[in-house]
């Protein structure tokens, strides 16, 4: 069963809607990381839609992220701050490399997909996902001292360390970690609207 997060500190029913919209963000960002997954493993065609669609993953998470602070600010910190912010900065980056492998990188030669790599590109996208994986780390450590569910929380950190380093597993560890991931925001997407459902009868 699902446990809620932590009672906010806000008035009860303030953080109600925000919460939920929240989860719906998270639930939504499962989903397209799941699109994803089946588009790399070649179960769902790559076309122009879902192509499109990659990106919207990273742009949910945004809001599922900060749904996750709220609900877990009555017990706030230092490191749950800071987890924040670097979860906000490493979610933001990931949109323009999601948007750079699925609408550039798609439609270019490998020879000048190399040559971009080689470059400051190649740079910002392998900082990009070192971000990725230390900000899900210092998050998950904050929201695991705030209340959060503790097992979806340590599948989120796990996830992040074979997603971030895709370019140095095999790509069924990559597949398996994106829907170890998607299961993990769904679960936690489960507890903020558990939350904002505890908030409305209390």
């Amino acid at each position: 069963m699902t446990r809620p997060l932590a009672t906010p500190a806000a008035p009860r029913g303030e953080l109600r809607p925000y919460l939920r919209i929240a989860a719906f963000a998270g639930w939504l960002c499962a989903a397209i990381i799941l699109v994803n997954t089946a588009k790399r493993a070649e179960i769902l065609p790559t076309t122009a839609v879902t192509q499109l669609l990659a990106p919207l993953a990273q742009i949910f998470a945004i809001g599922f992220v900060l749904g996750l602070y709220l609900a877990s600010r009555s017990r706030r910190g230092g490191l749950l701050t800071v987890g924040l912010i670097a979860s906000l900065a490493s979610v933001a980056a990931l949109v323009g490399v999601e948007v750079v492998i699925n609408l550039v990188f798609a439609y270019l030669d490998p020879s000048q997909v190399e040559a971009l790599r080689g470059g400051p590109l190649g740079t910002a996208l392998t900082v990009a996902s070192i971000l990725f994986i230390l900000a899900a780390v210092v998050y998950a450590a904050g929201l695991w001292r705030g209340g959060a569910p503790r097992v979806p929380l340590a599948l989120y950190a796990a996830a992040t360390f074979p997603i971030g380093l895709r370019a140095l597993v095999p790509e069924a560890a990559l597949q398996v970690s994106l829907v170890v991931l998607a299961a993990a925001v769904v679960w936690l997407s489960a507890a903020l609207w558990q939350r904002a459902a505890a908030t409305a009868v209390a």
